[in-house]
């Protein structure tokens, strides 16, 4: 059986679920905060996309508009509603994501139905040969794209101050108020951060599988196995991790017993990661 076309099929979902696994671990480290309504920040985006694309708006307004919304929503949540539980336990931080997930999920059924579309963007029609396997542009962009996003935020925490304040949240809030961190700001750039990853992820799946609000909601789970595979600190783990779960999904595609609960798939990796992980997961937790 030749899983070639299946791997390299892959990597484009892989390089969403890495993006994403990056996008929630930046904002743990800075935060503390494991974002649950991080895939229902990119779904709403990538709704608001593709109605602006119905009203024949020009695609680049579509996609500036939906990065816009996902990481507007993000601030706001980051600016009002987090502060409040920033001295709360680390679960109560995380469960309390659950409301804005919920409550998008609820307004995207309200306005857009549950009714499965598809974004098309004009990517989609080019590809290369790779190993006699069509690979589009649009998979293309995503890899390139969480390489690039990868690369920024490491420069971003290694070579700025806000990135020094962030890796100084991450190892103690207090004391990094003491000596003169700038919290809520932090915070919230962070917050803001995450909103872009969240948008372009939503963006890229919405083309990739499906758009559906309650589906891209669900994103959240490859991305946390990802983050969890990184240890909610590396970067580059994380976003090796996101990429080797989309070609798993992927390469079960063939196999006819499976491929009927291969979306399954990055639920059980979850569990997997938590399992053999745990120990260190609970560190990263505890060190928060």
């Amino acid at each position: 059986m030749n899983f070639l076309p299946f791997v390299i099929s892959g990597l484009g979902i892989g390089a969403v679920y890495a993006l994403s696994g990056v996008g929630l671990v930046v904002l743990f480290r800075a935060t503390g905060v494991l974002n649950f309504a991080f895939g229902a920040f990119g779904a709403i985006g990538a709704h608001c996309a593709w109605q602006l694309l119905e009203w024949k708006m020009p695609l680049a307004v579509a996609i500036l508009a939906a990065v816009a919304v996902s990481t507007t929503i993000s601030f706001l949540y980051g600016r009002i509603f987090a502060p409040m539980l920033s001295h709360r336990d680390i679960v109560v931080r995380a469960v309390g994501t659950l409301a804005p997930a919920l409550l998008l999920i609820a307004v995207m059924g309200v306005i857009w139905g549950e009714l499965p579309r598809r974004l098309q963007f004009p990517t989609d029609q080019m590809f290369v040969t790779l190993f006699a396997v069509r690979l589009t542009y649009t998979r293309i962009i995503a890899i390139i794209l969480a390489v690039v996003m990868v690369i920024a935020i490491t420069l971003l925490l290694n070579r700025t101050r806000l990135g020094l304040d962030m890796r100084a949240l991450a190892n103690d809030r207090d004391l990094s108020a003491v000596l003169g961190v700038r919290i809520l700001y932090t915070e919230t750039a962070a917050w803001v951060i995450t909103g872009i990853f969240s948008g372009l992820a939503g963006l890229l799946l919405a083309d990739l599988v499906r758009l559906q609000g309650t589906f891209l909601t669900l994103l959240v789970i490859p991305a946390i196995a990802a983050a969890i595979l990184g240890q909610l600190r590396s970067l580059w783990e994380t976003a090796v991790a996101g990429i080797l779960i989309g070609i798993a999904e992927a390469v079960l595609t063939p196999i006819a017993w499976i491929s009927p609960y291969r979306a399954a798939a990055p639920f059980v990796i979850a569990l997997v990661a938590v399992t053999i992980l745990g120990g260190t997961a609970r560190a990263a937790l505890k060190d928060r």
